[in-house]
């Protein structure tokens, strides 16, 4: 006769033996796809946090350029510089700033352009832009 809740197939083994490291195999097995989805919620990540650069940088360009003094500085260069100040460096470095549009009459427009930086470098290359848009009032 067996120990209640054993089945003997074996003599001398049970059938709880037979599957002994059955979920660590699992476990192995299903890492590398626990992995992957990890990396695609991350670079999923780092495109929203491009969009939240991208118009925040927009809106503080805007804001520099409307009220920059015209004898101290451009308009121009001051909205370039406030762009890029808080930037960070992976997206700085490849920012696209276009301000003041002269056919707009009593409003500073500014777009600011950041490339989405990839994770994996080579394995997720893939050309995506955020555009940023904003404008403010010209100080006289």
């Amino acid at each position: 006769m067996g120990v209640r809740g054993r089945v003997r197939r074996w003599p001398g083994r049970c059938e709880r033996d037979r599957d002994r490291g059955q979920t660590a195999i699992e476990f192995v097995g299903v890492t590398p796809l626990i992995i992957l989805l990890l990396i695609a919620l991350w670079q999923c990540a780092l495109i929203g946090y491009t969009f939240s650069l991208a118009g925040n940088a927009a809106d503080v360009a805007a804001r520099a350029g409307a009220g920059a003094d015209r004898w101290e500085t451009t308009q121009g260069e001051a909205c370039r510089k406030a762009a890029k100040e808080d930037l960070p460096d992976a997206w700085a470095k490849d920012a696209d700033i276009h301000c003041n549009d002269p056919e707009e009459r009593g409003m500073y427009p500014v777009k600011v352009t950041l490339h989405v930086p990839v994770l994996v470098p080579g394995v997720l290359d893939f050309p995506f832009e955020v555009d940023g848009e904003a404008a403010s009032v010209k100080e006289s």
